[in-house]
């Protein structure tokens, strides 16, 4: 049995990781007896031709596309590509937002075949199984499926309660190099699951309310392997690293004992930190931690069911400066309550803690399908917008309150947005003046390589303009490096000097290599 999975379109804006979640089910599967092969749509681009290749060579019996809801309508589309050069292939999506709008999902799209509900490991392999042996999709629990005009749904698939029973994922699948290229993370997750109940959250549904773990010795061995792909930076992505701190030392005490030299992040929340458990972190290597902080108003705090308040907030980052780690924190906008006061209330209180060493920035309340503050808008004051699901970026408001309306809620991010742009070109003032701190400069030049080497990636240009015949002596590695920047500068219009800069850096971290076996250089 073939599986094609793809990774729909994510914007590099939303500083997206190489797919773990894929690269689970990817294991699964090939544990299970099946061929799989991961279209990866975010360094990848995109066009229907180039899928039709795809399907024709790779020849897949079952098409499975995982969405968030932002990435919902890009998964869509490709699937519905996918009916159009083959309909025999049975298509199916997964993720947060069809897990929770399965029957509409189906009924407003016909070129879904079926939808996975909650985790896909186990759901994925018994639907292979079952469609290999011409069952019946009834059989196969987790899954939402058409019978005719109407809509089954089976009964939920229990979650995997021994995480280290699933094989390590299957990240040879994935387009790794193109993500380190582009100087983006690699993650890894040593639990499952989420304790809290905040209202404009669907983690506890997902993963479920009770935490489940990867052992300390599978974390440490799934830390290795990634070690040697040499990413900057390995981002821990459980829903809360910092859930049960027992877990969480033991892990570091794993990485210390294995004497693993890595830079890591993680999430954590503000009152399950303390300044013994920060410390063993930073030992251990992590670098940073991110807070979900959401608003300076305690009355806003209580309504959206976050159980911390403001002094605790204060108390972590405080102790992650002690530490020595980065304190990082996302404030949610446009929450019940919202008013002006409430707006200014925790902008002042995060310039405050910036001060402080925290960094931080602002998102708009987007209301999830599947989230307690989307079912009960109307009750908590929430005004839906929009239901088309792009504009679900959390980046510009898709919803408003009485007291904050969508303008208000749009200019402040619009502000911070204008605020950080205009640090960066005090960047690049100091830059072309000379007086530019070498951290400075190394920020902004990061980001600017980030650019020309993603714009490069979503055209093909490197994969078009890099190989040509070549007879005589092996061309050096400057001379073949600039040959690829002249073919690209005569078909787009890019900065000569950001483009040499980028490659050259590409090169020097092994990212970009050149190969002349004297006929031809690739």
């Amino acid at each position: 049995m073939r599986v094609l999975l793809i990774n729909p379109f994510y914007p590099i804006s939303e500083t997206p990781s190489p797919p773990l979640g894929l690269a689970y089910l990817g294991a699964a599967l090939e544990q299970a007896g099946a061929r799989v092969k991961i279209l990866d749509y975010v360094v990848h681009p995109y066009t229907q031709t180039g899928l039709e290749s795809e399907v024709k060579r790779f020849k897949p019996h079952i098409a499975g596309a995982t969405a968030v809801t932002m990435t919902f309508e890009h998964a869509r589309r490709v699937l519905k590509d996918l009916k159009t050069i083959d309909p025999e292939i049975l298509t199916v999506m997964g993720g947060p937002h069809v897990t929770f709008c399965a029957r509409e999902t189906l009924t407003d799209f016909p070129e879904l075949d079926v939808v996975v509900r909650g985790e896909g490991e186990h759901t994925l392999v018994d639907l292979m199984h079952i469609v290999e042996s011409a069952q019946g999709l009834e059989r196969v629990n987790g899954i939402a499926f058409r019978r005719g005009s109407d809509i089954t749904t089976t009964s939920k698939q229990k979650f995997i309660n021994n995480l280290d029973a699933l094989p390590f994922p299957a990240r040879h699948l994935l387009p790794l190099g193109r993500y380190r290229a582009l100087g983006l993370p690699m993650t890894l997750t040593t639990s499952r699951g989420c304790p809290y109940k905040c209202i404009f959250c669907v983690g506890r549904k997902m993963g479920g309310a009770k935490v489940r773990y990867h052992s300390p010795d599978r974390v440490v061995a799934e830390l290795a392997d990634l070690a040697k792909h040499q990413f900057q930076q390995i981002n821990i992505a459980d829903d809360l690293f910092t859930a049960n701190p027992d877990h969480c030392l033991a892990v570091c005490e794993a990485i210390l004992r294995h004497n693993l030299k890595l830079n890591w992040t993680a999430f954590a929340r503000v009152d399950t930190v303390s300044e013994s458990l920060l410390s063993k972190m930073k030992a251990a290597g992590c670098t940073a931690v991110s807070f979900g902080m959401e608003s300076a108003n305690s009355a806003i705090l209580k309504t959206i069911k976050k159980g911390i308040n403001l002094d605790q907030i204060r108390e972590a980052v405080k102790m992650c400066q002690q530490a020595g780690i980065s304190p990082n924190a996302s404030f949610i906008l446009g929450l019940p309550g919202e008013t002006r006061e409430t707006i200014e209330e925790t902008v002042s209180f995060a310039a405050g803690l910036q001060k402080e060493g925290l960094a931080y920035g602002f998102h708009i309340l987007a209301p999830f399908p599947g989230t307690e503050v989307r079912e009960h808008a109307d009750r908590m004051g929430i005004r839906i917008l929009t239901d088309d699901w792009s504009k679900y970026h959390a980046n510009r408001a898709v919803a408003e309150t009485v007291a904050a309306r969508q303008r208000q809620l749009n200019d402040v991010v619009i502000q911070w947005e204008t605020k950080y742009n205009q640090y960066l070109g005090h960047i690049q003032s100091n830059i072309q003046a000379g007086t530019a701190p070498v951290n400075e400069a190394r920020q902004l030049e990061n980001l600017e390589h980030t650019i020309v080497v993603y714009e490069l990636m979503m055209q093909n240009s490197v994969e078009e303009k890099g190989t040509w015949p070549h007879k005589g002596p092996p061309m050096s590695v400057e001379k073949s490096l600039g040959s690829l920047i002249d073919g690209i500068i005569s078909t787009q219009k890019v900065d000569r000097k950001w483009l040499e800069s980028a490659l050259a850096q590409a090169v020097a971290n092994g990212n970009l290599n050149c190969h002349d076996n004297g006929n031809r250089v690739k």
